[in-house]
């Protein structure tokens, strides 16, 4: 994992960039939070929300993001003078925070937009929790947290908004149903759930320190799908915790709390968090255990008790987790991944119409956007079928199975990606047999994708005297071949689905 970290790529250098401004911005709202005279409760609550702001508003342009950011306290604000007034109100405060649970899942509906302000809404009441806040400090909190945001955002939006130059992220929308049928609305009643059980184990390893369960139930829920996803990023978070305490306990109690190499360290646990985030959970997680460390060394009540009872809590909490998604309203990880799978190969059905189109003169045809789309589609089953190829998985012919899959759809997008390429060339010209070849990968994936088995047997094969000739045949060929080598694991017995569920 730790190699991983360092070797995967890195295109135009977006985590680094995303990393370091991160940095930047939040040690600046922190800084100005300082200066305007707030207290060190204050300024931890403001720095948090510009963390929250940097790392979790990501729609697809910067305007959007933009108004993401300034709608954030519409949010937050109110959530965190409930828990605020509640504070000394026990019972009543454990129902409002899993209703704030539920309302921030459910809200993941409406895209990348109702997911940050879920989260941020969440993180107000957890933040509340973390440092006791009274209704008396609420002034104090709203204007750090005004502040921070302003500050973060003019590093964002106008110091250094290299996505400006960038082409818009593609966000793929979540395989939905009705009712009870829609993932989000089972995720709700999970999250809900799972954080119930949570609490209460959380309050009875500490009446103070009990949120910390919750927090963990809450961000194994945070960008998964399937219960497959949910048990690997519970067992991921129990790794990432049980790695950082003992490393926070060798770094931070050293410092006693000392404020500039504390800043340090916090610093770099800012700059891991927002690094690792897109390419390993674990190290995310470490990450965050050794920020907090260093957060409750600044604040006087580090000591390491209090980060072993972190542990302990956030098992606790992702139990809660993997209960709920065993045993409440369950999404199969087959089903998600069919779903996936499914779109990825109509996508590269477009793609593959877009270049032909392209090859036979149409102005108007651009395979790009379809490759960024099925970039962020294979993503999705990259992720979902993590359960089934992660190393303790005790599924080896599923494993297989899947592994093959994920090669074989890594083939289709390495082929289309080289015939987009060759369709932008302005000397490519078209050969008639790349119409025929073209159908043929259109009736691939139409019998690859049909539910009807009577129709699944009619995936084409490539004709035997199809020697490439040009590089577009070439790729298109090589994209025949891998379509029709899918239809063996993916139209096997049903009864031993692609994914254990």
């Amino acid at each position: 994992m730790l190699k991983r970290m360092f070797v995967v790529p890195d295109p135009g250098r977006l985590r680094l960039r995303s990393s370091v401004r991160a940095v930047l911005g939040i040690g600046l709202a922190v800084a100005v939070c300082g200066l305007a005279g707030h207290s060190l409760v204050a300024a931890v609550t403001g720095g948090l929300a510009a963390l929250l702001a940097l790392f979790t508003v990501l729609d697809t342009t910067v305007r959007g993001q933009a108004v993401t950011t300034a709608l954030l306290p519409v949010a937050g604000f109110p959530v965190l003078a409930l828990a605020a007034a509640l504070h000394d109100h026990p019972v009543a405060r454990d129902v409002a925070f899993l209703a704030v649970i539920g309302a921030g899942v459910y809200a993941r509906r409406w895209g990348p937009r109702g997911h940050s302000l879920g989260v941020f809404a969440f993180m107000a009441f957890f933040t509340t929790q973390f440092l006791h806040t009274l209704p008396g400090q609420l002034p104090e909190l709203y204007s750090a947290v005004a502040l921070s945001l302003l500050v973060s955002s003019t590093v964002r939006f106008g110091l250094w908004c290299y996505e400006r130059r960038e082409p818009a992220a593609v966000v793929i929308a979540p395989v939905t149903g009705t009712g009870l049928g829609r993932a989000t609305t089972r995720q709700a009643v999970q999250a809900t759930a799972g954080a119930a059980f949570a609490l209460m184990a959380g309050l009875v390893l500490s009446e103070e320190r009990w949120y910390w369960a919750v927090g963990a139930t809450w961000w194994v829920f945070v960008n998964t799908a399937s219960r497959g996803e949910t048990l690997v990023r519970g067992f991921r978070r129990i790794l990432g915790t049980l790695v950082g305490v003992p490393i926070g306990l060798a770094v931070v109690v050293p410092l006693h709390g000392a404020p500039v190499p504390t800043a340090f360290v916090v610093a770099a646990g800012v700059f891991g968090i927002f690094y690792t985030a897109a390419v390993s959970y674990t190290w995310m997680v470490f990450s965050v255990t050794v920020m907090a460390g260093a957060l409750y060394g600044l604040l006087g009540v580090l000591d390491p008790a209090l980060l072993v009872l972190r542990l302990t809590e956030t098992g606790v909490g992702a139990l809660g987790a993997m209960l709920a998604v065993l045993l409440v309203l369950p999404i199969t990880t087959h089903a998600t991944t069919d779903a996936w799978i499914q779109r990825a190969l109509r996508c590269v059905h477009a793609c593959t119409a877009e270049a032909a189109a392209r090859l036979s003169g149409s102005p108007t045809a651009d395979p790009a956007p379809r490759i960024a789309e099925l970039e962020a589609l294979l993503g999705r089953v990259r992720m979902s079928l993590a359960p089934l190829v992660h190393p303790l998985s005790p599924l080896r012919a599923r494993k297989a199975r899947a592994g093959q899959v994920l090669a074989l759809l890594d083939a289709c997008a390495r082929e289309v990606r080289g015939l987009a390429s060759v369709a932008a060339d302005p000397e490519a010209s078209h050969d008639a047999r790349l119409a025929a070849a073209c159908w043929r990968v259109e009736a691939s994936v139409e019998a690859l994708t049909t539910p009807d088995p009577r129709l699944r047997a009619g995936v084409p094969g490539i004709p035997p005297h199809a020697v490439a000739a040009g590089p577009a045949l070439a790729h298109l060929h090589g994209l025949e071949r891998a379509l029709a080598d899918l239809a063996a694991p993916l139209h096997s017995d049903p009864r031993a689905p692609l994914i254990g569920v």
